[in-house]
């Protein structure tokens, strides 16, 4: 059986797998990568699990269906639930940013993703508002987009200008008018967005409100392809 996940509480080496704890290992060894990152079909523009049934066939989830979302194509490349929804909690708010290699590594080895990477001319990281950013010390999304691509990301061009309440905190109905001025262009830099293929970058997608948001901002602003990349989607 796999062990629990290490709360903090207690030492731990560096080279032990943080999931079933054997030693030596990375991060998360390739077993549990195994185990815990299987290939599943999900909508090409929102990331949301599919039927089986639909592997390698184009798709789309009934509500893109009916109402395309401003993302040319979504990536992502596990659930949100154990183990990678302990690890990302602790990447983001223990204060374990070295986590980020092996959040890379994973995006990597998903189909499509190098294909998006190689073709993006630029990796745009969401943003965080000044209060989450003191909070927390560092960007977890700016750091992700850079363990991928460090030439072509650009955390400057899109501003968090709104600090607005976690999504799931929200009503359906709240998510898309609270986030409405939440971010911005910078407007001395919109000309590097014309023409441009942009692979937007977040750890963890819940709503999707927050991607589809920032990607119409982009898009706005002249950017010709606009690609969500996360490390996990909520179901």
């Amino acid at each position: 059986m796999f062990g629990t996940l290490i709360t903090g509480k207690l030492p731990r080496l560096p080279s032990q797998c943080r999931v079933c704890h054997s030693w030596p290992s990375q991060p998360v060894c390739e077993a549990c990568v195994g185990q815990f990152a299987q290939p599943q079909p999900r909508c090409l523009t929102c990331a949301l699990p599919l039927p089986a049934a639909l592997q390698d066939k184009p798709r789309h989830c009934g509500a893109c269906i009916k109402t395309p979302p401003p993302l040319d194509r979504c990536l992502a490349a596990v659930s949100y639930a154990y183990p990678w929804s302990t690890l990302i909690t602790h990447y983001k708010f223990h204060s374990e940013p070295g986590l980020v290699r092996s959040f890379a590594t994973l995006l990597r080895a998903i189909p499509w993703v190098e294909p998006a990477l190689d073709n993006a001319d630029l990796l745009i990281p969401m943003p965080l508002s000044d209060q989450k950013l003191k909070a927390r010390g560092y960007n977890q999304a700016l750091l992700l987009a850079r363990a991928l691509e460090p030439t072509k990301t650009r955390a400057d061009i899109l501003l968090r200008i709104q600090d607005t309440p976690a999504q799931h905190t929200l009503k359906r109905s709240e998510r898309l008018t609270v986030l409405n001025h939440a971010f911005a262009v910078e407007p001395l830099l919109a000309h590097t967005l014309r023409g441009q293929r942009v692979v937007l970058v977040d750890d963890v997608m819940t709503t999707g409100a927050s991607l589809f948001t920032a990607a119409r901002v982009l898009k706005a602003a002249g950017a010709s392809v606009v690609t969500g990349l996360v490390v996990a989607r909520t179901e």
